[in-house]
């Protein structure tokens, strides 16, 4: 860019720095052909993933509706599981085996999720050793596989220092250990994302700490906590393999309670009926899949309503 030497000193700076940026800023948006081909090929590559994923998901639906909806009826919610008349066999047990234990979930992940979310985010001291040790566990424990989990409430839970045998309780507390890393790292997410200036004000005119985080953070913050804990509701919802641990039995005929007595669970149930050589039990077992989407669905339905109605509140 050529300056004219008659022009006044300042002119010559301006032009300059607009010559200067012009430069800058052509030389950032000129890209060669080899980032497009890269960026093009990886897009790609994520689109057919996801097209997989999808393709997959889809032929299992189709499946169970398929093979399950001549026995969508009313014995599928009423009946128990029978061997000797499976043709009206029904999930009955197992649905409210379900109920029990993902209500067990929710009623210890939402109090301890969020408390240790608050902790953590609002009042632990970053410096101190131990702190940054909870933070490097969360972040851990998040990844550990299912089955470990089942293995450790058969050690701790339902025998060891609890004893509280095979019962439904003991499966809340298994799946409440497996989805409790992902809440708390989602609630503190959340709490995070809330704005420094809301604290900065509460306190500012008088409020305490934990005033603050009652009635501005957490108010705030509660349809970002909703999200961690439907997430974490609907892992522990299909899990099978820890709940075999700790006393999920595949044949209950008598209706389960969260403290007394054998106890079993959709996916369970499902489990076994699919292992079964009968066509019938094949049947059986696709129905139990659009039982447990449904419940599912109600479920997360539930909690998404309730995450919109504090959102408007707080619009």
């Amino acid at each position: 860019m050529a300056v004219d030497p008659g022009l006044p000193g300042a002119a010559r700076t301006q032009l300059a720095v607009a010559g200067a940026r012009a430069t800058t800023a052509a030389a950032l948006n000129r890209k060669g052909s080899g980032p497009r081909v890269q960026e093009g090929l990886f897009l790609a590559l994520l689109l057919l993933a996801v097209g997989f994923a999808l393709a997959g998901l889809a032929a299992l639906l189709v499946w169970s509706f398929v093979e399950g909806l001549p026995r969508l009826d009313a014995n599928l919610f009423t009946q128990g599981p029978s061997s000797l008349h499976p043709e009206t066999a029904g999930f009955r047990t197992a649905i409210l085996g379900s109920v029990y234990v993902i209500g067990g979930v929710i009623a210890l992940i939402v109090p301890l999720g969020v408390g240790a979310a608050i902790y953590l985010e609002e009042y632990a001291d970053k410096t101190r050793w131990w702190n940054r040790f909870i933070e490097l566990n969360v972040q851990n424990l998040a990844g550990v596989p299912s089955i470990v989990y089942g293995i450790l409430g058969l050690a701790f839970i339902v025998r060891g220092p609890l004893d509280i045998g095979f019962v439904a309780a003991a499966g809340s507390m298994t799946l409440a250990l497996l989805v409790l890393p992902t809440v708390i790292l989602a609630a503190r997410e959340a709490i995070r994302a809330v704005p420094p200036s809301i604290r900065e004000g509460a306190l500012a005119l008088g409020a305490t700490q934990w005033q603050t985080v009652r009635r501005q953070v957490l108010p705030a913050a509660i349809p970002g906590i909703l999200t961690g804990i439907i997430l974490g509701v609907a892992r522990a919802i299909g899990e099978a393999a820890p709940l075999l641990l700790v006393g999920a039995v595949t044949f209950v005929t008598v209706n389960p309670s969260l403290f007394e007595g054998r106890f079993t669970t959709l996916p369970v149930q499902i489990f076994n009926y699919a292992g079964r050589p009968q066509e019938v039990f094949h049947e059986l077992a696709a129905a139990g899949v659009i039982v447990m989407l449904v419940v599912l669905l109600a479920m997360n339905s539930f909690a998404i309503w309730l995450r919109n109605h504090y959102e408007k509140k707080l619009s």
